[in-house]
């Protein structure tokens, strides 16, 4: 029986190098790419049947951002298929990303070079704003929106006699510090990013504790350094220019600078062919790269409070009943 695969944020990146390296591995699957960009969807599904002549590459209109487009894609995807078997919650953004190049100088002649750019941390700010339906941007797209879209898509995740798998595209900016319970969505923050990726963490466990019974797992990766349009857009281009040389040689002393989309997609397709009931729900999956090039996967517990991770679910829920009754 052919998979059923669904990934968000699928038209480039991560996303797409992900596409590539599924259909490589099982060139049967039915692939969805959920895409808020059509123009862009297409030319990545051009690309993928490209190199996979064969492939059923199925193409979706998504913008997790949007409760509408969420409601609306999961209707079609409700549709055009029985169950899914892999959901892929990839899409994400990082608006307005705001330097601390004081800190970027002098970190860049110290110890901590490395760990500066694997996490952002004491480094990073970004400018949200509301969305459409009165929604922190950030929280919108990279939590709730992916909440939603699951919820609305039970029927096909948790079927008798049958396991799927939901897999969160996290960060090493995921943090603690950054997030509040009492301020979930960061509305009085200026790390927005961070606190969404650190929900999505706990998010992932409370998942988990409410569904595995069902035969829904979830997990959560980490792809470490990867240089793709969001990274991109934090510094102007000539700095990338300046100091990816540097990247490339401090990547020979640190697995974590996996820096190619491919790379940063090892943990994304090695979770593809484990069994879910085997994976640790409170480990994040790292895509990591040695010096030599070689790509690996590694679990690294995750600094989960189980307590908030319930009352964010159950937030969740109540934000839900919400977002409903205005559509």
């Amino acid at each position: 029986m052919e998979k059923v695969v669904l990934v968000t944020g699928a038209n480039s990146g991560i996303g797409l190098a992900l596409c590539e390296r599924l259909l490589t591995e099982d060139s049967q699957l039915r692939l969805c790419l959920a895409c808020r960009n059509m123009q862009r969807a297409e030319a990545a599904r051009s690309a993928l049947l490209a190199s996979h002549s064969k492939a059923h590459v199925d193409l979706l209109h998504l913008d997790v951002g949007s409760v509408q487009s969420v409601l609306t894609a999961a209707q079609e995807i409700t549709a055009r298929y029985n169950r899914i078997d892999f959901l892929y919650l990839n899409a994400g953004i990082m608006p307005n990303p705001q330097v601390d190049f004081k800190a970027l100088f002098k970190g860049l002649f110290s110890r901590n070079v490395i760990n500066m750019f694997a996490t952002a941390e004491g480094l990073l700010t970004q400018q949200d704003r509301l969305n459409s339906d009165g929604l922190q941007e950030v929280f919108a797209t990279n939590l709730f929106g992916h909440f939603l879209l699951i919820r609305e898509l039970e029927s096909l995740l948790c079927l008798a006699g049958h396991t799927s798998t939901i897999v969160w595209t996290s960060s090493s900016n995921a943090r603690r510090s950054a997030f509040s319970i009492e301020d979930m969505q960061h509305r009085n923050g200026m790390e927005p990013y961070s606190s969404s990726k650190y929900a999505s963490d706990m998010l992932s466990l409370a998942l988990n504790r409410h569904k595995n019974s069902q035969g829904l797992f979830s997990s959560v990766i980490c792809p470490g350094l990867v240089m793709t349009n969001l990274t991109y857009g934090i510094l102007p281009s000539f700095f990338w220019t300046l100091i990816m040389p540097v990247m490339w040689l401090i990547r020979i002393f640190t697995n974590t600078f996996t820096l190619t989309p491919y790379n940063g997609a090892e943990a994304l397709h090695w979770l593809f062919v484990q069994k879910p009931e085997s994976l640790d729900p409170r480990a994040k999956y790292h895509s990591l790269t040695s010096g030599l090039g070689t790509n690996y996967t590694q679990p690294r517990q995750m600094d989960i409070d189980e307590g908030m991770s319930e009352d964010l679910y159950s937030k969740l829920i109540e934000l839900e009943k919400i977002v409903r009754k205005k559509e």
